[in-house]
């Protein structure tokens, strides 16, 4: 963060000072994640309230807090802490006049897609980039306000719950290279459909000015469509995109490679990630990259080194014994539950090795979700998993449409929640199987993974568990 004083802050959000302090750090909302010389942002939730909290983030290395009413140090007040927060980012955001701002929604891929970019433009220079999903309107402020002057590059996550929620975020971040990635259906039991979702993610290209350019998916139509909808120069990526893929080929684990092509150029790129849909996030990279001048041959070399922070998204795992886990446990959707499932159909052909896909529940699914669990169950068996273990009630459903599938010869697991399901996994799982574990974000299925890659030594018999 730009070094600010607390009554330069207070001026800033218009609120009042109580004490004195110069904030040279970032801002925070956790205690367990504190920022030296950094701003604690307390924030009064459902649950818990950040206030409570304020004396203790002081302790952790915070020089200041923000907040609604007096604490235990030095404290700028105001009435609403979200958006003077946001008011903050902004007032920061103007100040780094030499900072290039990239920002990308999509309904998934973000996260894949952020990492890539900042993995390319760090070795261009400073680079700071959404920590996790931090995608809303406490993440966007919170990670602008990790910038300095030094700043070179800044990568924003942006998420869409409603409609105007994506431009709120960028009138705090104005991007200079906005991208969509697709549109699919997450949240879609909010939003009532993907061309509403459409409408909301679009807001991201409305935001550019002239200078602007708008990164779009060529191979989904939503997303082509919403070219008309900015002023800034458009550049498309994927199939048919001036951005694209060619001479593309996985190993046995489904690590893809490809020839990155660009204005009649190419460059060899190796990603590490598991899954032919990394092509797509690696692409939309690729394209934001090349937008501001990122020569081809570096952004080939930065996806190919590229290590993506950001944990429980198709990390692979070996067990001594040799079993693979892949925990993708972040989160889940019917489309990004398909491209897992093809990734462990392609192993199976591939090195033909036994599969299991561990699938828990899909969240914020509306009136829906019934039928895009049963969707996902179809895609099971059309992946010729060997074992198809559901966790939780909801996901029960995949195995019901599963076992309708006269042409899969799997086995299907129902069980009812996380302990059941690992007792199964550890009786069950044998050397050399391959172990997908997905699920939405609230099932906590990386606890499941990790289970699994940690066995007891006892040899406990499981219990609970049904077979269809």
């Amino acid at each position: 963060m730009i070094p600010m004083t607390l009554e330069e802050i207070a001026d800033v959000v218009g609120g009042t000072a109580h004490g004195d302090a110069t904030v040279t750090g970032g801002a925070f909302i956790d205690t367990r994640t504190p920022e030296a010389g950094g701003l604690f942002v307390a924030i009064a939730g459902e649950r818990v309230d950040g206030h409570d909290f304020a004396e203790q983030a002081i302790e952790a290395g915070a020089v200041a807090v923000l907040a609604s009413r007096p604490t235990g140090g030095p404290t700028v007040v105001v009435d609403d802490v979200v958006a003077a927060l946001g008011g903050l980012a902004r007032h920061v955001h103007d100040a780094l006049a030499d900072t290039t701002t990239y920002a990308l929604t999509g309904s998934q891929g973000k996260t894949g897609t952020k990492d890539y970019l900042a993995a390319i433009l760090e070795g261009d220079g400073p680079t700071i980039a959404t920590r996790g999903n931090f995608n809303n309107e406490i993440g966007v402020p919170l990670t602008v306000l990790r910038a300095s002057r030094d700043t070179k590059h800044l990568v924003v996550e942006m998420g869409a719950r409603g409609v105007g929620h994506v431009a709120h975020l960028c009138r705090i971040a104005p991007p200079d290279v906005a991208a969509v990635i697709n549109v699919g259906t997450a949240h879609i039991g909010e939003f009532g459909s993907r061309e509403a979702i459409a409408e909301a993610k679009g807001e991201i290209v409305e935001a550019l000015t002239t200078d602007g350019t708008a990164v779009l998916n060529a191979a989904d139509p939503l997303v082509t469509a919403m070219a008309p909808r900015t002023i800034g120069t458009v550049i498309d990526f994927g199939d048919g995109g001036a951005v694209s893929a060619t001479e593309v080929f996985t190993d046995d684990l489904g690590r893809p490679s490809f020839d990155l092509q660009w204005r009649g150029s190419g460059a060899t790129v190796h990603l590490a990630q598991l899954g032919m849909h990394q092509i797509e996030n690696a692409l939309a990279a690729a394209a934001m990259a090349l937008a501001k001048g990122i020569d081809l041959d570096s952004v080939a070399d930065g996806l190919t080194d590229a290590r993506p922070p950001s944990r429980w998204r198709m990390e692979l795992h070996d067990r001594a014994d040799g079993t693979a886990v892949i925990n993708d446990a972040y989160n889940a959707n019917p489309e990004s539950m398909a491209a897992a499932l093809a990734v462990l159909h392609g192993i199976r052909k591939r090195a033909g090795r036994r599969t299991i896909a561990v699938l828990g529940e899909m969240f914020e699914l509306g009136d829906g979700a019934v039928a895009a669990h049963q969707q996902v169950g179809l895609a099971a068996a059309a992946a010729e998993v060997d074992v198809l273990l559901t966790v939780g009630e909801m996901a029960a459903h995949m195995a019901t449409a599963a076992t309708e599938q006269a042409a899969w010869s799997g086995e299907a697991i129902v069980t009812a929640g996380r302990a059941e399901a690992v007792e199964w996994l550890r009786q069950n799982v044998s050397a050399g199987d391959v172990v997908l574990v997905k699920a939405s974000r609230g099932a906590a299925l990386e606890l499941v993974a990790d289970a699994v890659l940690d066995p007891p030594l006892d040899d406990t018999p499981a219990e609970g568990s049904s077979t269809r």
